[in-house]
């Protein structure tokens, strides 16, 4: 065979090649497939009789394809045992015990604006003939760009899809909270609340049952996103249930308990705050599972106190160890703060903590104060303390005024 002839046969060859890979990349081909074609194109059309490729994945060389290889190679090489010397044009290889690429004879890098992508070892079926290795090399990265580019758009799609169920987390989120707060002479409230992230882990709810009876509450989920927004929105609907009876607080927080538990194995708790103000007797009923204690302000005593009896997280056992039912009597005038830890553990440019010292003190400093009046000066501070630095959490602050 003249010179000539060999020539065109091998354009004829390195042609089809080419049009198989690429007409199955223009069909949205999956990376197996895409791979297999690969693999058998380059057995078939070019002087290749053994191969194996890897192509980069999360810090390492992945092998995609081996065939014809009878020693032992690795399913990974990381990236630290890898150095190519552009200057020699050599690759260093440090491979553990047992392996070993001796039986090919080349390797083809390929790259991509300067980032290699894949590494492909060769070894032809007829050493005296030559391998167009440019073009082999180029059909490689035809390849291996076209797996990149599946790669990112199934990353575009993951992640549109994780931006849906964030809208989505947070539409469930914002119906969970009470649409008007009260503002009447009886009560009045105030809510500032600021989510870390689209969807927050913090939770309040004010509910009248009757006429007399108002039920106020505050609580932390654990963990973010859509999981934390439809654990507190089963979370609300049954303590909105429970509420719908005449259940005492001992049998909320212990059917919350329950469900919770049963609902997540354990594996997911909820700090929480439930209080019980009766406008009648003028006493109030609270349990504190778990939660920053709220401070109550005896408004005319011009005194504050921590609302701490209560129980242990909900969710975490199956049943509470323990449960006090916190009582507070001849409530006339007072105002109770509750808010998330959120609050507590803003920092500032020292890192240094806001902490509830600092907290406790701002509320001395202000026990008579309208809602209103409270959280525009308490912002201010806490601004001024934060120095603007990014909050770490979700943060709630929930003020009720009882007249």
């Amino acid at each position: 065979m003249d010179t000539e002839t060999f020539k065109y046969q091998r354009k004829e060859l390195e042609l089809k090649a080419l049009l198989e890979i690429t007409q199955a990349i223009n069909e949205n081909q999956s990376e197996e497939v895409l791979g297999n074609i690969f693999k058998f194109t380059c057995l078939v059309h070019l002087n290749i009789k053994s191969m194996v490729l890897y192509v980069a994945k999360e810090g390492a060389f992945e092998k995609m394809i081996a065939h014809g290889v009878k020693s032992k190679v690795p399913q990974l090489i990381p990236l630290a045992d890898l150095k190519e010397e552009k200057s020699s044009g050599q690759l260093r290889l440090e491979l553990s015990d047992g392996y070993s690429f001796q039986e090919l004879e080349t390797y083809l890098p390929v790259y991509h604006k300067d980032k290699m992508l894949a590494i492909l070892f060769l070894r032809r079926k007829e050493p005296d003939t030559p391998l167009d290795l440019d073009f082999t090399q180029a059909l490689t990265n035809i390849l291996v760009v076209a797996l990149e580019n599946k790669r990112f758009a199934r990353r575009q799609l993951q992640q549109e899809i994780l931006n849906r169920e964030i809208a989505i987390a947070s539409q469930v989120q914002q119906m969970l909270f009470p649409s008007e707060l009260p503002d009447t002479d009886q009560l009045k409230a105030k809510v500032t609340y600021f989510p870390h992230s689209m969807v927050g882990g913090d939770y309040y709810d004010l509910i009248q049952r009757s006429e007399d009876d108002f039920f106020f509450c505050i609580a932390d989920v654990s963990g973010k996103g859509f999981a934390a927004a439809l654990l507190m929105s089963n979370f609300q609907a049954t303590l909105r249930t429970l509420l719908r009876s005449d259940a005492n607080l001992k049998m909320i927080v212990n059917q919350l308990n329950f469900t919770l538990y049963e609902n997540t194995k354990g594996e997911r708790f909820i700090t929480f705050f439930l209080g019980h103000f009766n406008y009648k007797t003028k006493k109030l009923q609270y349990v504190n599972a778990g939660h920053n204690p709220p401070l109550l302000c005896w408004e005319k005593q011009e005194k504050r106190e921590l609302l701490e009896a209560g129980t242990t997280i909900l969710g975490a056992f199956e049943e509470l160890p323990f449960l006090e039912i916190g009582e507070r009597e001849n409530l006339k005038q007072f105002t109770i703060h509750l808010y998330t830890d959120g609050l507590t553990e803003a920092i500032n440019k020292k890192d240094e903590e806001y902490g509830e010292e600092r907290l406790d003190k701002f509320v001395g400093n202000h026990l008579c104060v309208d809602p209103d009046d409270f959280h525009r000066e308490f912002f201010k501070e806490m601004r001024e303390f934060s120095e603007d630095v990014p909050l770490r959490d979700d943060l709630t602050l929930l003020s009720l005024r009882f007249s």
